[in-house]
């Protein structure tokens, strides 16, 4: 099997590159230089000289706040940057996995979104990716869309890697209390990603670590977990404070829990707990040199 994987040294295409090649995978993880998203004509000869069975489109502007000061590159990226992968998956016959957020969501819910639930992004980030979304559908009607929450591993900038240097450095974390969603580490998605492989079936997933959590919580968990680990924690309180305390230039969801039943009834997936996520994530970390 030939796969091609857009934004390749992301935190989860670097992930999902490794995995695939474990399992025999050939993998083609063209860097920014060789597969631009702001350049469809980049992407489109990428894409035609691997030639790839399937494309992963793991490439996004995923940068909330400044989002809002830069619509034109988030757009770029995530809406025709998209359409641009989605076009040339297309046309040399390839089978597409492209993966979207749960920002594409208000937040207004008081239980898991559906995937039948409709959308209403809060800010740029959100409706750039929920075009995008409509943008893949439209030039690849057979494409996979897999929707996740709150990503994070070993690799690239997250919430858990902030949180662990902030936790070294201060004495007290003040964190947001009244923001939930569901926390998910990067090897639990490449896994997903590859159940759906072997068992492709167009349309849109859910897919994210199961349980919920505000980001106080894991933030808490986090520390907990490091400390448990033996990374070096100074952090001696984790405070919950509310959004309102803590302003942003981009207003997120206040509960943007995914249900993952639809991806579950299709794969029988047993869907890890994101606790045990993040311990298994620290301890790969802990493993990395100069983490």
């Amino acid at each position: 099997m030939r796969s091609l994987i857009a934004g390749a040294g992301g935190q989860l295409g670097i992930d999902l590159a490794a995995f695939l090649k474990r399992q025999g995978v050939e993998v083609s993880a063209p860097g920014r230089d060789q597969l631009d998203l702001l350049q469809p004509q980049s992407v489109a000869a990428a894409v035609e000289s691997a030639a790839p069975e399937w494309l992963f489109n793991c490439a996004a502007y995923t940068q909330v706040d400044r989002a809002e000061q830069e619509p034109e590159l988030a757009f770029g990226v995530n809406r025709d940057g998209a359409r641009a992968v989605a076009e040339a998956a297309a046309a040399a016959g390839a089978r597409l996995v492209h993966v979207s957020t749960d920002f594409v969501f208000a937040g207004t819910a008081t239980v898991p979104y559906t995937e039948q639930d409709e959308t209403g992004p809060l800010g740029v980030y959100g409706r750039s990716k929920r075009d995008g979304e409509l943008a893949v559908l439209q030039a690849c009607p057979e494409a996979i869309i897999v929707r996740t929450s709150w990503l994070y591993g070993v690799h690239g900038h997250n919430f858990v890697k902030t949180m662990l240097r902030l936790a070294a450095d201060r004495e007290e974390l003040r964190v947001v209390s009244d923001q939930c969603g569901s926390p998910t580490w990067t090897q639990d998605l490449v896994e997903a990603l590859w159940a759906l492989v072997q068992n492709p079936q167009p349309g849109t997933y859910h897919f994210s670590d199961a349980g919920e959590a505000s980001w106080y919580d894991f933030a808490l968990a986090i520390v907990e977990e490091a400390r448990s680990l033996d990374f070096p924690i100074r952090a001696k309180r984790v405070v919950p404070i509310t959004t309102a305390e803590y302003p942003t230039p981009a207003t997120r969801p206040a509960y943007s829990v995914l249900s993952t039943q639809k991806i579950q009834s299709l794969l029988g997936l047993p869907i890890p707990h994101w606790r045990d996520g993040l311990h298994n994530m620290l301890e790969e970390l802990k493993q990395c040199q100069g983490y």
